[in-house]
């Protein structure tokens, strides 16, 4: 079964408190998402590093019940 953006949401604020998270349905069919992630988790980590914490948050997830996710990450300016 696939994920919601809303599941996708909550687990990775749940992870990295203090996260803006913004989720987009990129083909509208519940498969293939967006996620733009600004936290304060990610300052001084290398955007690897950061992708690699937001993947930690979905708790394995990507490749079964989350098909596909483009990420877009920052720490807070």
């Amino acid at each position: 079964m696939a994920m919601t953006a809303e599941e996708i949401k909550t687990l990775i604020v749940e992870a990295l408190p203090g996260a803006d998270v913004v989720i987009d349905d990129l083909a509208g069919d519940g498969n293939h998402y967006h996620a733009k992630v600004i936290a304060p988790a990610f300052e001084g980590k290398s955007r690897v590093q950061q992708h690699q914490l937001v993947y930690q948050a979905l708790g394995g997830r990507m490749g079964g019940e989350l098909h596909a996710l483009a990420l877009t990450t920052e720490a807070p300016k």
